[in-house]
């Protein structure tokens, strides 16, 4: 299930994104420091181009999903997620939730947010994660090379159509 974000989460979600093997496959790979995030928490719940859902297992929070830069009159977005890894691990979750947390974010763009397209990011290297995009219904359809914490980093650009 995805249910809005609160104020109340928000700690959870910095931690969630400081774990190392998250950082390992994200496009800023730096310790997001308190006030990083907060910045981002507070420009989050200043836009409507931008929201962010808990993505909660068997009524556990377990991961947080991103919507962005989102155009309601084109119906796109940009998105991003990624999982409790420790407690997820922890309970022996970790690979069920990741294929529950794309199915359910893909569907909710599409049914909920009435999307047409969504599109995102991936590092060229997470084979796991462009395997796994492809069987969802990701298609590649660019690649860039960006700084990712000072190293140049091939970056492959996916894309979801609601058809």
């Amino acid at each position: 299930m995805l249910r809005p974000a609160t104020d109340a989460d928000s700690a959870q979600i910095l931690q969630w994104r400081n774990h190392p093997e998250v950082r390992a496959v994200s496009l800023t790979q730096h310790e997001i420091s308190a006030e990083e995030h907060t910045r981002w928490w507070e420009a989050t719940n200043s836009t409507d181009t931008r929201e962010v859902y808990i993505f909660e297992r068997h009524d556990v929070p377990s991961g947080v999903v991103t919507f962005f830069d989102i155009d309601r009159d084109s119906r796109t977005a940009w998105w991003g997620y990624y999982l409790d890894n420790a407690g997820l691990s922890e309970r022996g979750e970790l690979l069920p939730a990741w294929i529950e947390i794309q199915r359910q974010a893909k569907r909710f763009a599409f049914e909920q947010l009435d999307l047409d397209t969504l599109e995102g990011e991936v590092l060229e290297a997470n084979d796991a994660v462009r395997r796994f995009n492809k069987r969802n219904g990701f298609a590649e359809i660019g690649a860039s090379v960006r700084d990712v914490d000072g190293t140049a980093t091939n970056v492959i650009r996916v894309r979801a159509t609601r058809h």
